[in-house]
């Protein structure tokens, strides 16, 4: 329990650095921290330790209202990317917006630009353990991303989504209210 008072005072250190930091939240150890002024983060935002956080150039990260984020988690933005309210995001966990250009023969992948790709996490959503969002990826709301996923596309709410590359196995009726199988063939 002293831990998260610790780490409540790091977020109120830290609060006038970001572009918005909600309170009561707070942040473990981070790893490395980069472009934070445009970093805004909601209220009960619970991060813990060993985050690399980096919103690059006018890239934008946003963190909805009660996101619970574990140990290990790295995510980079060029654009605007969201991560919605009420989502859990499990440890060594990789969220991105930017691709690296690599078809210049002969120059160097990271002197080459980045591609940008619209990338937004729904609200509820829960990410499992050493997921993979990459850039492009749209998760609908209460999405569940399966343990080591790889995920890229747009994903309808309430959609179970698990591998390498990622595919939906299950998604939730509302009419009939229950998780059903989706057939292999689609």
């Amino acid at each position: 329990m002293i831990y998260k008072i610790l780490w409540a005072i790091r977020a109120i250190l830290y609060k006038p650095f970001f572009g918005k930091l909600g309170m009561p939240s707070y942040i473990g150890k981070p790893i490395y921290l980069a472009g934070v002024r445009n970093v805004f983060i909601g209220k009960r935002v619970r991060i813990f330790p060993h985050i690399r956080m980096e919103a690059i150039g006018k890239g934008t990260i946003t963190l909805g209202n009660n996101t619970a984020i574990s140990q290990g988690f790295h995510v980079t933005a060029a654009g605007n990317l969201v991560i919605g309210e009420g989502t859990t995001i499990a440890g060594n966990v990789f969220v991105t917006d930017i691709d690296h250009e690599y078809r210049n023969i002969g120059t160097h992948v990271l002197d080459q630009p980045y591609i940008t790709s619209p990338t937004s996490i729904g609200k509820n959503c829960l990410i499992g353990f050493g997921a993979c969002i990459q850039a492009g990826t749209i998760l609908g709301e209460q999405c569940i991303v399966g343990a080591n996923s790889v995920v890229r596309g747009t994903y309808s709410p309430y959609s179970v989504i698990v591998g390498v590359p990622g595919r939906v196995i299950k998604r939730y009726n509302c009419e009939k209210k229950i998780w059903e199988k989706i057939n292999d063939k689609n």
